[in-house]
């Protein structure tokens, strides 16, 4: 059976100003200026690409519809602790 969990966190470049990807989802890179706009984005390219780019490959032709539907776990990045 395909993997079908999927994680994705946002970092915070602080040089560049902008929220980045790590992701387990090939062809998945993430740059936004605000969380708002990296989960839009997410939410919009998180699944196709999962789907076409991990679950919709010859290997998985005889798998159920129920182990085709991905899930992305995303994780917002912590907010940092004051010392």
């Amino acid at each position: 059976m395909a993997k079908r969990t999927f994680v994705v966190s946002a970092v915070w470049d602080e040089e560049a100003h902008v929220f980045f990807s790590e992701s387990d989802i090939d062809g998945l890179h993430i740059e936004a200026n605000s969380l708002e706009e990296f989960e839009e984005i997410l939410m919009e390219l998180g699944p196709e690409l999962a789907l076409s780019n991990h679950l919709l490959k010859p290997e998985n032709a005889s798998a159920s519809l129920a182990d085709m539907i991905p899930a992305i776990l995303w994780q917002k990045p912590q907010p940092p602790v004051n010392a």
